[in-house]
């Protein structure tokens, strides 16, 4: 089922990936859902796309208990001894007045709209936002968080989703397009690639290219809040780049100038207000891939914020069968991301031209529905997937090409390069 799970996204993005082996099965998850097809499917495509970029096409390997492990790599990321923490105190799954909402808090300022919107004061405890729930059903909590300016999601069944505006969109959409814009001829390309992201599907996307040779500049900005264990665990092989908008745009409109790819992983528009909008980068760069990431997707919750944990509860999948065991939207959506801007990169030497990719976790969650079912498994061995360098501890990237695992190198220090190539 992999392969052809995986020949499925070559066609989709236009590209030949030619034969890729796939070792291992499910089940490999606690779950019903079919994580590990999804796993080294998305990773076997990123794979695959690479090869052939290098000129290795047709010799990617992909194991299916390694992708699905890699699927938990922040889990698993150690710095020294120390685990690295993953949610805020007021992040989480509440009772309401109908059922359950998701409220995501992670970053304060997320964190304090949702306060606001509950009417509670910002010192509140999870205890007194447990009570302000329970009298509010989940759509309510929903929108007036979403319309202070956090992030909630009320648990949804699939076919509450299906029934909704936004899920009827995504539903007859693919899960990602790639299409080509005017761009100089046909030519060939590096793999520069300036990242725009933080969190982890946009990270992992160009830690991942970064893996497989490619030169990642990783953008941060002096005010622009991180979860600082994720952006060390998703950083490795990269360099790391201070820069403030709008203060330090011309810097950036030089990185562009020398890059090949672009990842974006913020809100649709929030980049286009400081100069950095689609058409300003194709300006900058004429045959740039261009490669962007949000929750939802076009449709009417194009501008939403969201995270991998709001998007399982809002399109069904923690009503079926409980939050899955690993942030799999997220993950799958970044190798998705790795296998849309290296298939971007093939086509533009093969058919010249710009290239611009969209995915959003929405679109994955609706893939990953579609891939079916599998009787739950137990816990996958882990151990051997483990390696211990420069004081860290870390899942080995997953993926073979011609027998060779990508490389991993220590990450930076968030601004630790100047923003030149």
């Amino acid at each position: 089922m992999t392969g052809d799970v995986i020949r499925e996204l070559g066609r989709l993005a236009g590209v030949d990936l030619g034969h890729v082996t796939v070792t291992g099965r499910e089940p490999v998850m606690p779950s019903p859902f079919r994580i590990g097809t999804a796993a080294a499917a998305a990773v076997g495509a990123a794979t695959a796309a690479v090869a052939a970029l290098t000129g290795e096409h047709g010799r990617a390997e992909v194991d299916v208990r390694h992708a699905a492990v890699a699927f938990r790599s922040e889990r698993h990321f150690r710095i020294g001894d120390e685990a690295i923490p993953l949610w805020a105190p007021l992040s989480g799954d509440y009772a309401c007045a109908d059922g359950r909402v998701r409220i995501h808090a992670n970053f304060d300022h997320h964190r304090d709209a949702a306060l606001v919107a509950l009417g509670l004061p910002l010192n509140a405890t999870r205890e007194e936002v447990e009570r302000a729930c329970t009298t509010r059903t989940g759509l309510e909590i929903e929108e007036t968080v979403t319309r202070a300016g956090g992030c909630a999601a009320a648990m949804r069944s699939g076919r509450e989703w299906a029934r909704h505006p936004h899920g009827r969109v995504v539903a007859g959409r693919p899960l990602l397009t790639l299409d080509r814009l005017p761009g100089p001829p046909p030519g060939e390309t590096g793999m520069r690639v300036v990242d725009l992201t933080r969190v982890i599907a946009g990270p992992v996307a160009s830690r991942f290219l970064a893996s497989r040779g490619a030169e990642v500049m990783h953008v941060c900005g002096s005010r622009i809040p991180e979860v600082p264990g994720l952006v060390l665990e998703t950083a490795a092989g990269k360099r790391s780049c201070l820069v403030d908008l709008p203060a330090d745009a011309e810097r950036l409109r030089e990185l562009v100038r020398g890059a090949d790819v672009v990842i974006r992983g913020y809100r649709p528009g929030a980049l286009d207000r400081l100069g950095f909008g689609t058409a300003d980068l194709f300006r900058l760069r004429p045959g740039l891939v261009v490669v962007d990431v949000s929750a939802y997707g076009p449709g009417p919750w194009l501008g939403r914020r969201g995270f991998d944990s709001l998007v399982q509860t809002a399109t069904g999948i923690v009503a079926e069968a409980g939050p899955l065991p690993c942030q799999a939207l997220d993950h799958a959506t970044g190798y998705l991301a790795a296998f849309a801007a290296a298939a971007g990169l093939l086509r533009r030497r093969r058919e010249g031209g710009s290239w611009h990719a969209t995915l959003s976790l929405a679109a994955t969650a609706h893939w990953l529905d579609t891939l079916g079912r599998t009787p739950p498994g137990g816990e996958p061995e882990v151990d051997d997937l483990l390696e211990t360098r420069d004081g860290y501890t870390f899942v080995r990237p997953p993926g073979l090409i011609a027998g060779r695992p990508p490389a991993w190198s220590p990450p930076p220090r968030p601004g630790e390069h100047e923003p030149v190539w």
